[in-house]
Parts: C-alpha cells; structure tokens; sequence
C-alpha cells in the first residue's frame, strides 16, 4: 500500500515550483508506490529503481522496477506506467508456453524472446544505474516533462549518481527536495499508524517479559533475549505477519554503554527497544532498578520526570518543536541541573534506516507540529557510575493534543 497522500504532495510541489518529484532511496520508493524497491537497492547506490510523482494529478504517476521485482510490484501497486531495469539476477518464465513440444533450448529461448531480450542482452555486475536514470528521463519526456522542474532527495544522493541524472536529464532543473519529501512522510497514514501501533504493543509484551526476568545475577543478554522471546510469542499470539526486525538497546549496572553485565542489587536497568512492523519502528524506553535506588538514582531520575512532564502537554498541533525542547530543558535546569544539555528530545518515527526519524524535537527545528504525526518523547540520561535513565514514549498527535500509544508505567520502577 502507497502511504503518499497525493492530493497534500501535489499541493506542496506546486508551492515549491516543482513540475515532478524523483524518488530514488528504496524508502522514498515504497512510500509512493507501496512496492518493495527489492534487493538492487542494498548498496545505498541510486538508480535501480525510481518512482515519478508528477505535481498535476492529472497526470499519472510512473516507476522504474527492477526486473527481478517486477511481478512483485505488480501485485503491490496501482501504478502500471512501469519501466523495467535489469539486474544481474537471471530470470525466466516458461508460464504459457508448452514444455513438452519444445526441447530445454528453445523452450528458454522462447521465454527469452518473449521478455523482449535483444540481441547480445548481457546483464550488469549489479544494476546499470545510467540505464535506471535514462529509463526515468524517458517516463518524465512522456508526461512533457523532461525541461521541468524536478525534485530530488538531494541528502541521498551520491555526486556519482548525481552526475548521472544530470547527464540522463540534461535539460531539467534538478532541485534539493529532501525537506519537501521529510515533510510529507511526517504526516503518517492510517495504515502506518496502525504498523507503529501494532509495533509498539509488541516491544511493550517484550518488556514485560524482561521485567519478569530481572534478578540478581541474570545477564544483560538473558535480558534482551527474555524481551525478543516476549515479543515474538505475543506475535505469535496475535498472529502478525508483518514483523520485520527488532532491536534493542538494554543496559544493566553502573556502565550504560556496556552490552555486558550481570544484574546485581541496587543495578539500574535501561530497557530502549523496539520493533519493526512492515519496516515501520516502534521506540520506547523505561527504567528499573534491582532493588531500591539509591539517593542518587532516585535524585537523577525525578528530574528526568520533571523535564518530561513540562515538556508533554506541549505535544500537540501549533506547537514549535523548539518550545518543547526549550521548556523541556528549561525544567532541568529548574530541576537542578542546569547544566544538563541534550540536542534533542525526541523524534519521528517511521521506516527510516534507524530508529529515529526527522523531524526532531530539537532547539534548532522550524517544524509546527500537526496532526497525524507518531513521535517519540523521551528524556534520557545516560551517566558512568550510576546508570542509564530513560523515560520514552510513543505519541500520536491529534486534532486536539497527542495519545500516547503506551500502556506501560514509565517510572522508576523498583523489583
């Protein structure tokens, strides 16, 4: 399914000039079409693939698929308007043609024929991303835009591709459209909304899990091996499918940076996790300690707490990301620490390469926040000596303020 709200993109291109928008990252790509981008893609190189957004909506959208993929596209996406790139997988279908008047050669050399293969076809080391290009110039030429302006994830593109696109598309004007394409994925659909749910609940089974297992002398591994088991039997249990990768980063004891460890009395332990639906990450982080905190734990933590709920009721739509951020470290300082300093407060969540994606809450950001956005909200500290604290939660914004999609306590909590 394509998460790409046409209408809200159409209007944001126009007021940005742009004719089309070239997508070319493998993320960018499934986001317009709803297809996989398939495995050309896995070198972070352009070209493989390509999907054309053109501004009119009279005009329909286009894509370059891989060859390998094609079917897989096909069955994916609405977009039939395809061009296809080989790549160095060979392939053949021998569907519809009949294998028992025909020997093994002219059988292959029928369904070769029937791809369309010229003369001396040979296949790339990997993928030909000059081809890619050509064969999106070509799609961007049918819808008379070839001279337009075109948008382009400038952030995720090489100077080698870049070049490439240049020479493909040589009369076009190639404009920076990173924070255009940021801007519109911020805003989720209501099937992302649904994968970062769904993705959340599981890494909170998963912590429960972990919580049960929490004891002196346990093992920093026996404890995110106890989270991913909760996870996947609560997958299992609510039949998802679509579970796609987790991750963890659980610290125990004195050292937060460590994955080593072995639970002792009085021991911070810092649960930051998450889980991958449809590619789509979940993030949440929590606290316990074996035992009673000490004064000093307990101290540290109840001024993450304060921070954290200055900033909260700010998570809402016509709020500034840089007025959560301000207050939010403004509560520290008022909390005693005013020296505690941290470039951000939080994230989007989406299906970026990591776990945090833009827009952030940060003293820098010019973002407004809007319904429709998944965000993570988190106050972390992370000190040599004591621990890592962490509060985090989930929240989707509103139409009129936020829900946090966690259900678990995000306190100092005490086993």
């Amino acid at each position: 399914m394509a998460h790409l709200d046409r209408t809200r993109a159409s209007h944001r291109m126009e007021l940005a000039g742009l004719d089309a928008l070239l997508l070319l990252s493998p993320e960018s790509f499934a986001y317009a079409t709803g297809a996989p981008a398939g495995v050309a893609t896995m070198w972070r190189r352009a070209g493989a693939v390509a999907a054309i957004v053109p501004t009119a909506p009279a005009l329909p959208q286009a894509a370059v698929v891989t060859d390998l993929f094609e079917a897989a596209f096909r069955a994916s996406s609405t977009i039939t308007d395809l061009r296809i790139n080989p790549i160095w997988v060979e392939t053949g279908d021998l569907r519809g043609l009949d294998a028992a008047a025909l020997s093994p050669e002219d059988l292959i050399k029928s369904a070769s024929a029937r791809q369309g293969r010229s003369a001396g076809f040979q296949r790339p080391e990997t993928f030909d991303a000059a081809n890619g290009f050509r064969l999106a110039a070509g799609l961007l030429a049918e819808r008379g835009l070839e001279t337009g302006r075109i948008g382009v994830e400038f952030d995720g593109l090489s100077v080698t591709d870049f070049r490439l696109l240049s020479t493909a598309l040589p009369e076009a004007e190639l404009i920076d459209a990173s924070d255009l394409v940021r801007r519109l994925k911020m805003i989720k659909s209501a099937a992302e909304i649904g994968h970062l749910r769904t993705a959340v609940e599981l890494a909170e089974a998963g912590i429960v899990t972990l919580r049960e297992t929490i004891d002196p002398g346990v093992s920093r591994d026996e404890l995110a091996s106890a989270w991913e088991k909760g996870v996947r039997a609560e997958a299992a249990r609510r039949n998802v499918q679509n579970l796609t990768g987790l991750w963890e980063y659980v610290s125990v004891g004195q050292n937060p940076w460590t994955k080593a460890g072995i639970v002792e009395p009085g021991d911070l332990i810092k649960v930051d996790v998450g889980c991958l639906i449809a590619g789509y990450t979940s993030d949440t982080g929590r606290t316990f300690v074996c035992g009673t905190p000490s004064a000093l734990q307990a101290r540290l933590f109840a001024a993450l707490q304060t921070a954290y709920d200055a900033g909260l009721p700010l998570l809402g739509p016509g709020t500034a990301m840089s007025e959560v951020h301000r207050v939010t470290t403004g509560a520290m300082g008022k909390a005693g620490f005013p020296g505690y300093t941290r470039g951000h407060f939080g994230h989007g969540l989406g299906a970026s390469l990591g776990s945090e994606e833009w827009p952030f809450l940060s003293q820098q950001s010019d973002v407004i926040i809007e319904p429709g956005m998944v965000l993570a909200f988190e106050t972390p500290w992370y000190v040599d000596g004591v621990g890592g604290m962490i509060i985090e939660n989930q929240l989707l914004i509103t139409q009129d303020g936020h829900e946090i999609m966690n259900r678990l306590p995000s306190g100092l909590v005490s086993l």
